[in-house]
């Protein structure tokens, strides 16, 4: 039970964080937190059953969240050269300035 309950201050805290932050990195730790609760989540429902289905469970999400997360950093990097920031809010702005010259050209 105290598995569930960590995790769901995880999920917590993950939401909060994909609300109240506009930076990249920040945005990209609170969908890591979001992960690692879901994680937590299917490992003790599969561990609960036991025959060791817990433990496949286990590598199939570190597996599956690794990857994910080289993508988003790899993302992350592309758009922070691109832009010279990772504050989300400056690149939505510059976005809808290129595209307001383009609709006038």
């Amino acid at each position: 039970m105290d598995f569930v309950i960590l995790s769901l201050v995880m999920l917590a805290l993950g939401v909060y964080g994909l609300l109240t932050n506009r930076q990249l990195l920040k945005v990209f730790i609170s969908v890591e937190l979001i992960a690692t609760a879901a994680t937590i989540n299917f490992v003790m429902l599969a561990s609960s059953l036991g025959v060791g289905l817990g433990q496949a469970f286990l590598i199939l999400a570190f597996s599956t969240d690794t990857a994910v997360s080289a993508v988003i950093l790899a993302l992350l990097v592309i758009v922070s050269k691109k832009y010279g920031t990772s504050d989300i809010s400056k690149i939505i702005k510059s976005e809808e300035e290129k595209s307001e010259t383009e609709a006038e050209s």
